[in-house]
């Protein structure tokens, strides 16, 4: 199990969520719950669907590495997003 680090932003009417990690997997929901579940399932399959496709499964780097690489700024506060860790079975190549 790797733990990805996901962004939860608020829009209008939802919420939405990606992860720094795995650029291009995104997922929405009515509600905070609503779419750290959406978000998992749809990392689980892209993480799943790379693996299936022979691709390199990206690391987990946790908030210290984004901090690091320029992401978040330590010490960041917004109202628009918070930030959360989800626990994905990393799929072992064939």
């Amino acid at each position: 199990m790797e733990k990805y680090l996901v962004v939860i932003e608020k829009a209008k009417n939802n919420y939405s969520a990606f992860s720094p990690d795995v650029w291009g997997c995104i997922a929405t929901g009515n509600s905070v719950e609503e779419t750290l579940v959406q978000i998992r399932e749809a990392l689980q399959m892209h993480l799943e669907s790379m693996s299936n496709d022979g691709e390199e499964i990206p690391k987990a780097k946790g908030l210290s590495q984004h901090i690091s690489d320029g992401v978040f700024k330590e010490g960041e506060i917004a109202d628009e997003y918070f930030i959360t860790e989800v626990e994905i079975a990393v799929p072992q190549h064939a």
